[in-house]
């Protein structure tokens, strides 16, 4: 089979070996895997956001994300507020703990990304990144 009838299968490949890697990684760093640490910055980012919020934010089911959340809040990462405005929902704020986590995983992805900036080389890196995006993106 010709190497460009085989993109779907070899981006599921390189997506499973990143986020192993990564999990890897980003849990001897700080304590959190990738997925947590996409929370984690999105929250970060965007303080008071609901979990539906985050789930869309995310790309993810609420269902999902709402385990998620309980993982981050029981180990002090994520704290739940009420809601000012919407009696059943609860707004997602960073913690102390969770910032720091942002803090010790920080040098850790600097670490991959550089990595993988070595692994496509200089001038493909933002091709590649533009190329995932618009994937990401797709179908729209």
């Amino acid at each position: 089979m010709a190497d460009d009838q085989r993109l779907f299968f070899l981006l599921q490949q390189a997506a499973h070996q990143l986020r192993v890697t990564g999990d890897r990684r980003c849990l001897a760093a700080a304590g959190v895997t990738t997925a947590q640490l996409g929370a984690l910055f999105t929250v970060q980012d965007r303080p008071g956001l609901t979990q539906r919020e985050l789930a869309a934010e995310l790309g993810q089911r609420e269902s999902a994300v709402t385990a998620m959340i309980g993982r981050l809040v029981d180990g002090g990462l994520i704290a739940k507020r009420p809601h000012p405005r919407q009696h059943r929902a609860v707004v997602l704020e960073l913690t102390d703990a969770g910032a720091r986590a942002l803090v010790r995983a920080r040098p850790e992805i600097d670490r991959v990304n550089a990595e993988l900036r070595a692994l496509v080389g200089d001038s493909d890196y933002a091709r590649t990144a533009a190329a995932l995006r618009r994937l990401a993106d797709w179908p729209s």
